[in-house]
């Protein structure tokens, strides 16, 4: 499988993992019951942690993962994740969620070819945008004690733009890896991973900064 056929492959398996997330929340949003089920009581708790372990366990396992079982996994963190996401839908009107995912789109387009095409060694950034994101979680748990908007603002447009580097490096890792072991059937899934974590998290921050909240 050449380059650019492994690479349509990341971006298909992102898309799918898309689809099904935003399909999940779209009719979770619209039953009652699904939402007064997974918001009220241990239910959103539970499934945060089902969400955790699912990819944590996808991450450390998926190179060691049959092929089915790597899809499995990461179409069932899909879900979990939309079933989650599903207050998007009640929280913003649907006119700025699609603006906000067009919008996502094109920066994921524009910095996936920025990662594919750059001489720029990229892997030394790694440790910074790790250790930013590191901050950003810290920031985000001290957020929710103190509720200050300037601060908050602050933490999602840090947030943001570190989201926005994370496509260009984990781009050209996803390269590497296919250099390095072009065979690995599991590569596409571990790389639609990666991308669809930072196509979610830009999404959220930019709806955050965005988005129109529902007047109902």
């Amino acid at each position: 499988m050449s380059l650019s056929n492994y690479l349509s492959k990341v971006f298909l398996w992102m898309f799918i993992g898309l689809m099904v997330t935003f399909a999940t929340s779209v009719v979770v949003s619209n039953n009652v019951s699904a939402l007064e089920f997974i918001f009220s009581g241990n239910g959103y708790l539970f499934l945060i942690i089902a969400e955790l372990v699912t990819v944590i366990v996808l991450s450390a396992r998926i190179h060691k993962m049959s092929p089915t079982g790597a899809k499995f996994g990461f179409i069932l963190y899909s879900f979990l994740t939309g079933l989650t996401f599903s207050s998007v839908f009640v929280v913003y009107n649907t006119t700025s969620i699609i603006a906000v995912f067009l919008i996502t789109s094109l920066i994921m387009f524009l910095f996936s070819v920025i990662g594919a095409k750059t001489n720029m060694d990229l892997s030394k950034f790694g440790t910074y945008l790790f250790m930013l994101l590191i901050g950003i979680v810290i920031a985000s748990i001290i957020s929710i004690f103190v509720q200050n908007e300037a601060f908050n603002l602050v933490v999602c447009i840090i947030g943001l733009v570190v989201f926005i580097c994370y496509i260009a490096y984990d781009i050209q890792k996803i390269k590497q890896f296919y250099e390095q072991n072009p065979n690995d059937e599991n590569l596409a899934i571990y790389g639609a991973l990666e991308l669809y974590l930072d196509f979610i998290n830009i999404f959220l921050k930019l709806l955050r900064l965005l988005g129109q909240a529902n007047r109902d």
